[in-house]
């Protein structure tokens, strides 16, 4: 059996299918390229099926990259099938993740078909999947709750019938520790053909146990972890990827086991997937929490000042925090900020280096000292947005509670077009000023759905990030901006949404032009 564990990453397919972590083609591509970077071995792209917007992000990923096998879900049926093969197509590497459920809750009431209907319909779609790439998964569905007999068989026709991998998923989060390192035990070494598969384990923290569910699977014989960075997904989310890479990491001497992972980026991809997504990690957050490493009690910082192995079993560094005693301000250069960026786990191309020390500068005029935070705040802001075509060229807003006056916003845009817009508007608060008048400039009608306000750094001068998840009639956004200012943070956010749907108008635009030319 093998050494290594091949870490499956589902962050773009189970994690962004969770209500509030969607995320737009452009950022599935960014977070993919980071997880490529990161070491992951699969990306589960998307489920082509479920919309154009999936099918595209799918195979912009596929074309995009290359060091990293790059897969599509599809349900045991052709059309889904279809549409993943042409997904994957253009990619270097690739892979078709089928499904069908086979416990007998699943069996009676979603499929409503026998024993013998789900085994026939696994079989043949394996067999379609095939006809597109030489590595198909398969997965039961809520095998954790099937007969094991019936499974027994399931799995070894799936291995019959030519798939290469075998994903025994909790769906719904259930077992524990014990029994699914039983239920693997039981597979690799009674189900014929097992040493022509690979056994995945895919588990939910319905129970708060996905991860010791995923390591103890390890331990009866899987060899691969179906995973998500963060641990986002479904419900109560997945396997979290940092917590059971370092697991793996940390404690070789009880696993003896490798993976792939790059861990000096892990702290990278967590902050980029937050900030794509709008939702910060816990404080007290296993491995990438802000808590991870900080210690307040007396007790625990007398052993750290005496041996940091005293309280921590791993170094910060491990992950990619580092400290760096260079300051800087105002005076720094171009070199020290790609340094630094360097040290945060954020590699530079010199066009985002020259994008980022601009508003590096502005930002060094307005603080005394620019911390790792605002370094981070930059370069994000950077790396999952795309410039215009809506600037913001002035804002100023009135608020206060006086009872004659209501806040009122003064917003002046521009358009790369070469319009210049100005407005006033006021409302019941200052934020809805705001983006009432956002409104009225651009010619939008959005609603918003939520917003979230913090602080990213420290001191008076403090960096703020603002998120806001707006909708249209028929789809959801969000939006994100960084400012020393929160309405100016909040406006910025706002307008990042307007722009992403106008460049993808403009995108499908053009690409409806091409095909009206082509015929």
């Amino acid at each position: 059996m093998s050494d290594k564990v091949k870490i499956f990453d589902t962050t773009l397919r189970d994690g962004e299918q969770a209500p509030g972590f969607s995320m737009g083609g452009e950022q599935k591509l960014r977070l993919a390229r980071a997880l490529s970077d990161l070491g992951v071995d699969v990306i589960e792209a998307g489920f082509a099926i479920a919309s154009p917007g999936d099918f595209e992000a799918v195979q912009t990923i596929a074309r995009e990259i290359t060091d990293t096998t790059i897969c599509s879900l599809a349900r045991c049926n052709s059309s889904d099938i279809h549409a993943a093969g042409d997904a994957i197509t253009p990619a270097k590497k690739s892979r078709i993740h089928v499904f069908i459920a086979t416990s007998p809750l699943h069996r009676e009431y979603k499929l409503k078909m026998s024993k013998d209907e789900v085994l026939d319909r696994a079989v043949k779609s394996i067999g379609h999947a095939l006809e597109y790439t030489d590595d198909v998964e398969f997965s039961a569905e809520d095998a954790i709750r099937t007969e094991r007999d019936y499974l027994k068989t399931v799995v070894e026709a799936a291995i019959a019938a030519g798939a290469r991998t075998i994903n025994i998923p909790d769906t719904v989060g259930y077992t524990t520790p014990e029994e699914i390192s039983n239920l693997f035990q039981f597979l690799t070494t009674e189900i014929e053909g097992a040493s022509k598969a690979i056994f995945s384990t895919h588990c939910h923290d319905d129970l708060g146990l996905a991860v010791a569910n995923s390591l103890a699977a390890v331990r009866g014989g899987a060899r691969q972890i179906e995973c998500a960075m963060n641990g986002i997904g479904e419900r109560a989310g997945n396997c979290a990827l940092e917590e059971v890479a370092m697991a793996l990491r940390t404690r070789h001497d009880f696993f003896a086991l490798d993976t792939n992972i790059n861990a000096k980026k892990i702290i990278m991809v967590s902050k980029m997937l937050s900030s794509i997504t709008g939702n910060p990690v816990a404080r007290n957050k296993a491995i990438v929490g802000q808590n991870a490493f900080a210690h307040e009690s007396g007790i625990h910082q007398h052993g750290m000042l005496a041996n940091r192995e005293t309280y921590e079993i791993m170094k910060p560094e491990d992950i990619g925090l580092e400290k760096d005693h260079l300051v800087l301000g105002k005076h720094s250069g171009r070199a020290a900020l790609k340094h630094r960026a360097k040290k945060l786990g954020f590699t530079l191309s010199d066009n985002q280096l020259a994008s980022v020390f601009v508003d590096f500068k502005t930002l060094a005029d307005e603080k005394k000292e620019v911390f790792d935070a605002d370094i981070e705040a930059l370069v994000m802001g950077e790396a999952i947005s795309t410039s215009g075509p809506w600037a913001i060229d002035s804002l100023y807003v009135s608020a206060g509670s006086s009872a004659d006056k209501s806040p009122e916003a003064n917003i002046q845009l521009s358009h790369k077009d070469g319009r210049v817009v100005k407005g006033t508007q006021n409302a019941s608060g200052p934020v809805n000023a705001v983006l009432n008048t956002i409104n009225n400039l651009t010619g939008y009608d959005l609603k918003l759905e939520s917003f979230s306000a913090r602080s990213v750094t420290q001191g008076e001068d403090a960096m703020a990030e603002a998120d806001v998840r707006v909708s249209t009639r028929f789809e959801s956004y969000h939006g994100r901006g960084t400012s020393t200012d929160t309405i100016l943070a909040t406006a910025l956010a706002y307008l990042d949404v307007i722009n992403r749907i106008e460049r993808r108008s403009k995108r499908l635009g053009s690409e409806q032009q091409k095909i009206a030319a082509q015929h």
